[in-house]
Order: structure tokens, then sequence, then C-alpha cells
């Protein structure tokens, strides 16, 4: 009998003893070629760089080439990777799991997912987190753009590498403990966002970044520990009781100087919301049952990679490839070989039958088709019609749902006043005016990320002081949000 297991990882895009880890940040890009020897882990080579174009946008083979420029230039071969993802790609989904079949979870969730985020489910790539609390089941739903995904896959070819996972750095940093009874907030600051994690029962209840973690001050960027404060304050009066009250550890990654400063301008604020700090510079001497070496400064590139070695886990972004062995395995294993020969010998012998019968079958739809044809390619390009123009026709009336939060954010006192309000796409609103200071705006934008339809409220620009002009803009999620 043939051995599917066996033969698809012989055949599936799997690696070796050796792996390059890679984390995408802003123009920052983090490598960690590692290889696994005897349960243990060598680096082998690591490399930070700054990349002048943007997988997303610029052509694909010149942000291919550049990475491959990148690599060749610290004299990395290696060309399987594991990738982190950038947290801001992701959208993210709370929900309590119905008391139902665990073969029905699968269809709930692609059903939740097609309700609560502003994409079909055919353009996201989905993954999900499961946690429990008080008794009850929940599940975190995580969504990243499936052409997001593709472009990066394709630039990733571009770069002569072939990626064995598409993963969130964050959730390998600080993997969810099933056997722990704490809760804990997980803070990583990148080159221009700060991702925040938490995790409780086995699960990760959150998973975002938060807005306003940094403001530009000429061409340096200053941490705005203050704000972060206030994000993790309303972050933690959103959760669930049972889930606020197990939280206790706050855990900051990373060794450069902003993890530093993050950690210092939080020890008061976090002692008061009852939060132990805890800023972690270095790999624990074993991930995923893989030792590292001791001091090994935290890396997000470098503990995906590790996780990966130890076995594929945790959430996957990556798209599904099944190999053209694996089909064929797949429908001649065991007896079904046997039978396919016992056929094969009969059509043999009634070939000319078969083929007689065919084409008189052939004749008779095709004469069956040429009566609906016209109907068939009027309905066809109705449904093309339907599937274009679908999100510009919201029942919902969204347009007015957005003018009416936003008119209850902004003071009656014409303290703030919007000049313009654009919807640039079907999610994204861009918001424009004036304030008379700066607390009347911070007033407004928190009243905004209160409001359950709004989330990743985003500051554009500031100018002036007595009137502040300002542009800011947020993402409507719309009755789904959490």
């Amino acid at each position: 009998m043939i051995d599917l297991k066996n033969i698809d990882k012989l055949f599936s895009r799997q690696p070796g003893s050796s792996l390059l880890g890679l984390s995408f940040d802003g123009s920052r890009l983090e490598g960690m070629q590692v290889r696994r020897t005897n349960g243990s882990v060598e680096i082998q080579k690591s490399f930070t760089a700054s990349l002048s174009l943007d997988p997303l946008t610029a052509e694909i083979e010149l942000a291919g080439r550049e990475i491959r420029k990148q690599l060749d230039a610290e004299h990395i071969r290696e060309r399987w990777c594991a990738v982190c993802l950038p947290l801001n790609w992701a959208l993210t989904l709370t929900l309590k799991l119905p008391d139902i079949p665990e073969e029905d979870v699968a269809d709930f969730l692609q059903l939740e997912a097609e309700r609560g985020f502003p994409y079909g489910p055919e353009e996201l790539m989905l993954a999900n987190s499961r946690f429990r609390t008080a008794g009850e089941s929940w599940v975190t739903l995580v969504a990243i753009p499936r052409e997001h995904v593709m472009r990066l896959e394709a630039v990733l070819k571009a770069a002569q590498l072939r990626p064995v996972t598409f993963s969130l750095g964050l959730t390998a940093l600080q993997p969810a403990d099933a056997a722990s009874a704490d809760g804990v907030i997980a803070l990583l600051p990148g080159e221009t966002t700060l991702t925040m994690q938490i995790s409780h029962g086995g699960g990760v209840p959150v998973l975002r970044t938060l807005d306003g973690a940094f403001e530009q001050s000429g061409a340096e960027r200053e941490l705005q520990v203050e704000q972060i404060a206030r994000e993790i304050r309303i972050t933690l009066g959103q959760l669930q009781p049972a889930v606020r009250e197990s939280v206790r550890r706050l855990r900051i990654f990373g060794r450069n100087e902003t993890a530093r400063e993050l950690a210092e301008g939080l020890q008061s604020r976090a002692a008061s919301l009852g939060l132990a700090i805890e800023h972690i510079r270095d790999h624990p001497a074993s991930e995923g049952g893989i030792k590292l070496p001791a001091g090994t400064p935290i890396s997000a590139a470098l503990s995906v990679a590790v996780r990966q070695l130890a076995g594929p886990s945790g959430m996957e972004f990556l798209p599904p490839k099944v190999s053209a062995w694996r089909q064929f395995a797949e429908r001649y294993s065991s007896g079904k070989l046997v039978y396919a020969g016992t056929a094969a010998g009969a059509l043999v012998l009634v070939v000319a039958i078969a083929f007689l019968v065919q084409q008189m079958i052939f004749w008779h739809w095709e004469s069956e088709w040429q009566q609906v044809e016209k109907n068939a390619v009027e309905l066809t390009k109705i449904r093309d019609q339907i599937r274009q123009y679908r999100p510009w026709y919201d029942e919902s009336v969204r347009s007015l749902s957005i003018l009416k939060r936003m008119t209850e954010a902004f003071p009656q006192t014409g303290a703030v006043s919007a000049k313009t309000i654009e919807l640039r796409e079907p999610a994204r609103v861009t918001c424009s005016g004036t304030a008379l200071n700066r607390e009347a705006l911070i007033k407004v934008l928190d009243d905004l990320r209160r409001t359950r339809e709004i989330s990743a409220v985003h500051i554009e620009m500031t100018r002036g002081n007595t009137p502040l002009e300002f542009t800011f803009n947020f993402q409507w999620v719309g009755a789904g949000g959490q």
C-alpha cells in the first residue's frame, strides 16, 4: 500500500535542516539563516537591510531583484524561507463559538468571515486562534488580503526564494500557552508601527497595531508613550471580564533603543494597571523544542524560522499547493490501482462502442446548448456585473452610517470641524478639518476608537496650533466590528 503521508513529505514544499527567516517591517528587511543540528540551531548569518521598493506597489521583478541583491551581498544562497508578514496587513474579528459539532465549526467561521470582513471569502487568506474563558469558547479570525499574499509570493519567487510559511512575527515570539492561566500582553516595536498581542486560554483574543505610537519630529520618529498607554487601557477595557482579570504581565520584545525606551516609559503606567513589565531581549534557551545559543538577540525572523524547523504550527497564510505526484497517488493508490487496471482492460474491449456513445451524447448536449446559449450568455454577463458592482450597492446605507457615527463623535460646540470626508475605497475613510486645539482633536479620535463600527483610527497629518489643521483616516468595519 502506498503511504500518502510519506509521499507528501518527499514532494511537498518543505526545507531540509537549513532555513532562511525573513521579516518585513515597513522598509526594513531582517534576515536570519539557521541550520538545525541534533536538536539545536546554529545561526549561520544575520542581516538587516533597508528596501527602497515596496513589495506591494513596486514592479514584481524589480522588488525581487532588490531582495536578491541584498541576499547576495550577505552571501546567502539558501532558497527555502519562512516569512513574517506585517501585522498591519491583517484584519481581525473575535467571535463567540456556539455549541455546534466540531465538523460544523469551519463552515460557521467561513460564514462569519464573509459577514464581518469588508472582502469576499475568496479574496482573503484566513487563519484563526481559539481560546476559552469562563467555560465559553471564543475564536479570533485573522484575515490577510489574498492579493497581498500572492504578490509577496511572486516577489520572493523573483528573488529566487521558495517560501514554506507566511506567518506573523508576534505570534511566533509569544505563542499562546494553553497550560498557562495568566494572560500576557506582548508588544513588538517596529520601524514605524507598534504591534500588540494578548494571549489567554490557549489562544489570542487580541491582535492589532497601535495607532499613534510614533510621531514624526523632523527626520526622527518619537515614541508616544502616553498614547501607547492610552491604547493599552482602551484595549483592556474592551476585553471580556475573565480575560481582563487574567492579564498580569506586559512583555516588550526587542534589544533596540525603542524597546528600552518603551519599557522604561511604561513601567509606572503598567503598575497602575496591575501589570508586571518584562523586557525580553534574548530568545529563551529552547524554542519549539529546539535549543538556541545563549544570549541570542530576540528576533521575529529567527523565531518563525526555528518554529518552522520544529514543525509547522500557529497561524498560516501561505496558499496551499498540492503536488502533481500527490494528486496521482491519491487517484491510483492501493485498491484504486487494481480497479483502474481492470477498468482499462474492459475499456479496450468496448472502445468502439464507448466512442460512438460518447459522440451521440455530445451531439445531444450540443443541440441542447444551442437552444439555451443565448440566455446563458446573458445570465453570465449579469452575474459578472453583479460581482463587479456589488461593493457599491450596500443595503446597510454605509455612507450615511459613516456620517452618522462621525457626527456623533464631533462636538456640537464647533471645537472640531470637518472640511472634507472622503470614502477612498469601500472601507477606508479620510477626514480633513480644523480644531481649536490638540486636546479637542484627541477627544474626537478617542470617541471614534470607542465606536465598534470603526477601527484603525490613524492621524495622517497635523499642522499649526490654534487653529490646528488635521487629516486622519479610519477603517469602517460596519455592524460586524468588535
